[in-house]
């Protein structure tokens, strides 16, 4: 517990509710927490199965075979890749706890675990809450922010038992790339490392082809990946997600799962697998056209703050290095909250390789955005 900070937005939303206590008015362009409701089909689903009075009893770990199914039809549809829903899907609640669930399923005190800088940082939280030595990989600019395999090829792997990806990435919003997703499968296979992508970024402006690590052949063997309803459908508080690998790898990580819950409500499984079947319409509405415009905003605002930023970004949230004159991130950032009363993240919190980054979530409306960039304007200026 000494080796774990409490959660930075866990902390950093504290003093935010509490400046909001004192009238100060808080913009928060900091968590990608989307705003929009899921489809109607979704809700209406999990009203109509609620009030069903055999609804309400324990669920199987495993998760319903509707949901299952669904869950495969998701990946045939979308990525071209055929999953069994019997043995190569498991239903989580929310991609959070599966990092937690592999992790213990994979890995023992001691073991070694590879974790971009900059990356997510619950890879690191609980690997060292579980007992794992981090191996932070890096993720540089100039590589376009993929996995230097090379570098990584002259590091002593011999106690690496896991290596955590993220692609799309989050926070650099560099693309999912097939050829990297070639250079990992070949790379997990050759030293007997388990690749645990984290793909939940896939339908948030990403023009072009979806991609998914286990398109790739041979990637069941060694590979497994995440995909979370939490974005791409809407639901973040609705904590459904998946995971989808070979069979032995699906009934390892049930035995650790079936040991720490007993399931999730059955009406929010049957309305998850509604939402699966969401149309390309609603999709490119609900969220393309919408982040596509918020985008616009947070573009603005990373040049008024002096920002470099690649405009070929992905994901719902964009990217930017800060101007030199600043000593450290937190003098913009702390200046922005406390001056212009708008909060966004520094890179730190993600990493080294972050420290002299900011990031700009697209989950709030645009007229807060409007009102953002007006503050963000006025102090600047001053």
């Amino acid at each position: 517990m000494a080796d774990v900070n409490e959660y930075y937005f866990s902390r950093k939303l504290k003093e935010v509710a509490a400046m909001n206590a004192e009238g100060k008015d808080i913009i928060s362009l900091a968590i990608g927490s989307p705003d929009m409701p899921p489809s109607t089909e979704t809700i209406e689903t999990l009203c109509k199965e609620a009030q069903k009075p055999t609804a309400h009893g324990y669920q199987p770990t495993i998760g319903i075979p509707e949901l299952r199914s669904a869950m495969a039809s998701f990946y045939k549809r979308w990525y071209g890749v055929e999953l069994d829903p019997a043995k190569e899907i498991q239903p989580l609640i929310g991609s959070k706890e599966g990092i937690l669930h592999v992790t213990l399923a994979f890995v023992n005190v001691g073991d070694e675990v590879l974790v971009p800088n900059p990356g997510y940082p619950t890879y690191t939280s609980l690997s060292k809450l579980l007992g794992a030595k981090i191996v932070n990989y890096d993720l540089l600019p100039e590589n376009g922010w993929q996995p230097d395999l090379e570098q990584l090829e002259k590091m002593d792997l011999s106690k690496v038992k896991l290596m955590w990806t993220n692609y799309p990435n989050m926070p650099t919003g560099a693309k999912a790339r097939r050829e990297t997703y070639e250079k990992l499968v070949d790379f997990a296979l050759r030293h007997n490392i388990i690749v645990v992508n984290d793909n939940p970024y896939s339908f948030i402006l990403n023009e072009g082809e979806r991609l998914s690590i286990l398109q790739i052949p041979r990637a069941k063997e060694c590979c497994i990946e995440f995909n979370s309803m939490s974005k791409s459908h809407n639901m973040p508080g609705w904590r459904v997600g998946l995971l989808a690998t070979n069979a032995q790898f699906v009934s390892w990580i049930l035995k650790v799962k079936s040991n720490v819950d007993s399931g999730t409500f059955r009406a929010l499984q049957l309305a998850a697998a509604k939402a699966y079947e969401n149309t390309d319409l609603w999709h490119q509405h609900a969220n393309v056209e919408t982040y596509a415009r918020r985008r616009r905003y947070a573009e603005e605002i990373m040049q008024v703050l002096g920002c470099q930023f690649d405009k070929d970004q992905t994901g719902m949230f964009l990217w930017g290095r800060i101007p030199d004159i600043y000593n450290n991130v937190e003098e913009l950032t702390e200046k922005v909250l406390h001056e212009a009363r708008v909060f966004i993240t520094p890179g730190f919190i993600f990493g080294s390789n972050g420290s002299r980054y900011i990031r700009i979530s697209l989950c709030a409306k645009e007229e807060k955005f409007e009102e953002a960039l007006r503050r963000i304007k006025s102090t600047i200026k001053s």
